[in-house]
């Protein structure tokens, strides 16, 4: 089978297609045949080593899949052809993935292989971030940076589900129509969003920032919070890793969090189930929207990574494992 593998850690050119094996059907692994693949910020970042988790070479990168089972193991109520999501912590970006049945979730009819094939690592960390980590309550208002990418996009439709009001953070007028796509309530430019931002909540601020961005901006997001408010730190695409003063948090009560959604995994694996339980259900009725990726196909994995690092990409960005 065919696969993107990641040889050499000089960034993005260093990914190849190679063919491998197929993985040999075990007692307890879920054969899963993918239809597609996401593509993440933590991929672009492990091509120059830059990642937390340092894998040895060569690897294939990704996290997340859809498509179909080929074979599942008696008793784990998976069927072949069913259509489903995979968590796939051997690599993604390869046609065929054995996983554990844990990390296997059925895609209800709403979503598409290729939509499904991106939701899994953004939304979840997005719940993640809105319920575990800033406590969401009914008639919060969130802030989201980068609204236009992946985890925006993915922010505004579970904040939407949740029955929340967004104000999307954008930097162009053609990021505007994606997030407002995309279920916003609200979009404001990056330039004066603090002041923006006062002004259409009356001068009380934002109860929730989510910010996968960092950067010079950190300092006006817990400017535009409101007393009890805070700001859930996602990740640093903006390139640069601010600092806290700490006295400002004391000021109106506010918190800064981070939000891992990988580490907490890690230590509760159980937790993707507990979300998926959820989150499947708002699926099923159409309340929480996964809206089709931008896809690449296999011979192009550095460029969907490139989309990635320049901030040219909007939404989520997917391989084509199939074409």
């Amino acid at each position: 089978m065919q696969a993107v593998q990641l040889t050499d850690t000089n960034g993005p050119d260093g990914l190849r297609l190679v063919d491998i094996p197929e993985p040999a059907a075990g007692t307890d692994a879920v054969i899963v045949d993918l239809h597609a693949a996401g593509v993440s910020f933590p991929d672009l970042l492990q091509t120059s080593g830059a990642y937390q988790v340092v894998r040895p070479l060569p690897f294939v990168p990704g996290v997340e899949g859809a498509g179909t089972v080929r074979s599942a193991p008696v008793g784990s109520g998976l069927t072949p052809g069913q259509r489903v999501a995979v968590l796939a912590t051997g690599g993604a970006w390869q046609q065929t993935v054995a996983v554990d049945v844990n990390s296997v979730f059925p895609l209800p009819d709403s979503v598409s292989l290729s939509a499904g094939a991106g939701f899994l690592m953004n939304y979840l960390t997005v719940h993640f971030a809105l319920d575990e980590r800033a406590r969401y309550r009914a008639g919060d208002t969130v802030l989201v940076h980068g609204a236009a990418g992946g985890i925006g996009v993915a922010a505004l439709q579970v904040a939407a589900a949740l029955g929340l009001e967004t104000i999307a953070v954008v930097s162009t007028d053609a990021k505007a129509e994606v997030a407002r796509a995309n279920r916003a309530t609200h979009t404001v430019p990056v330039d004066g969003f603090k002041d923006r931002v006062l002004e259409l909540t009356g001068g009380r601020g934002v109860d929730i920032v989510l910010d996968p961005v960092g950067g010079d901006r950190f300092t006006d997001s817990l400017r535009s919070l409101a007393p009890n408010g805070r700001v859930v730190v996602l990740g640093f695409t903006g390139g640069e890793i601010p600092t806290v003063k700490v006295n400002r948090l004391l000021l109106r009560n506010t918190s800064v969090v981070g939000a891992g959604w990988g580490e907490y995994v890690r230590t509760f694996p159980d937790y993707p189930a507990r979300q998926w339980a959820q989150l499947e259900p708002l699926l099923r009725t159409g309340a929480l929207q996964v809206p089709e990726p931008t896809l690449h196909p296999m011979t192009s994995a550095a460029d969907a990574l490139l989309s990635l690092a320049h901030r040219s990409a909007t939404g989520k960005v997917a391989l084509s494992l199939r074409s």
